[in-house]
């Protein structure tokens, strides 16, 4: 199965300079808690990823405002797949990373689409073995592994 069988197409994007609250806004009116951060609207290149726990983390627990910039929360060097990738390889990035979600990109980096854990478990209903799914969800929830603390703004 390839990433874009299961895959969410054309994501709410935001971009650095947007406020955190109008990130969270686009989170709540599209019912989702990751949003892929693009450079800009129009070539949509990415250049990282912000969830509701970025902003709880590096932006509440911080004492930063609703009016905060995106770059200030946002996680960089998001690892993305293709849409022509097996879902193998998708999974092996939400493992090897400990996310919970992966951007799909083209050939020039811009975002079309994005993968959760929940298109993969949607995914074990068309055939993806549900142990799969299971044993990725496990991984990704692993206390202490992944590569997330170097991808922090404050780490730069």
């Amino acid at each position: 199965m390839k990433a874009r069988e299961i895959m969410t197409e054309n994501p709410a994007c935001c971009v650095p300079t947007d406020t955190i609250q109008h990130a969270a806004k686009l989170m709540v009116e599209c019912d989702c808690g990751c949003l892929p951060v693009v450079d800009d609207l129009r070539s949509k290149k990415i250049v990282g990823t912000l969830t509701d726990r970025d902003i709880a983390c590096r932006c509440t627990a911080q004492g930063k405002g609703p009016d905060a910039p995106v770059s200030e929360a946002m996680s960089l060097n998001p690892s993305c797949c293709r849409a022509d990738d097996d879902l193998r390889e998708v999974e092996k990035v939400m493992t090897d990373r400990q996310v919970r979600r992966v951007p799909i990109v083209d050939d020039r980096g811009s975002c079309i689409g994005i993968v959760s854990q929940a298109d993969l478990a949607l995914a074990a209903e068309r055939g993806l073995p549900e142990q799969e799914v299971g044993r990725v969800v496990e991984r990704v929830s692993e206390p202490g592994r992944g590569a997330r603390a170097e991808s922090r703004p404050e780490a730069r």
